[in-house]
Order: C-alpha cells, then structure tokens, then sequence
C-alpha cells in the first residue's frame, strides 16, 4: 500500500511539473491556444479560448521561466517568470485532477 501511495505522489509531482512548464512553454512561445488546452474546465468556463488569447497576448512577454516543486497539500507549483525587458515575477500554478483523464490541469495562477 505505501509503494501505491509513494508511486501516486511522484506521478502528481511530475504531470503537476510537466503541464506547469508546457503552460509557461506554451506561453513565452506566444501559442496561447496551446496554453489555453493546458487549462482546467472551470478555468476553461472563466474564460473563452478567445477572451484568454487576448489577454495573454496583451500581457508582458515572457523570456524565460523556472518551474519549482509541487506542494502535493496545496496542489500549487511556484514558477520564477522573467519578462522581456527584466521584470520578474514569483507565480503560482493552482493545480487540478482532471476529473475523465485524472491528468494534472492548469487550473489558475496566482
């Protein structure tokens, strides 16, 4: 039982760390479409594929981001972002199980 509980652990650390740094990815490429299917459904429900495209695109540009460790209690990844012309920001990823997949979803940042 706790090699299950260990094995269930690491695989949430790493789909919360893989779809954070494909947001991100997707993001500082400018392909907010693929960063918008990063998102969770009642993010998705927030915000239109549209309303989210222009907004993002009207952000500062991102240049560069490190992803941390997921905090397994709180579902949340701490992301360093660096801005085209030197800004930085700390971030958080607020993560979600998809409920039909049970894959880790972007499901908002802080």
């Amino acid at each position: 039982m706790v090699g299950l509980l260990v094995s269930g652990v690491q695989a949430i650390e790493e789909q919360g760390r893989t779809v954070s740094s494909e947001y991100y990815r997707a993001l500082s490429d400018g392909d907010y479409g693929r960063a918008y299917d990063q998102l969770c459904d009642d993010a998705q429900r927030r915000e239109s594929r549209q309303e989210f495209e222009r907004r993002s695109a009207a952000e500062p540009q991102i240049s560069s981001y490190r992803v941390g460790e997921v905090d397994i209690e709180t579902l949340t990844v701490p992301v360093e972002v660096t801005y085209r012309g030197g800004g930085q920001e700390h971030q958080q990823v607020v993560l979600a199980q998809d409920p039909q997949t049970g894959g880790m979803e972007v499901c908002g940042v802080n």
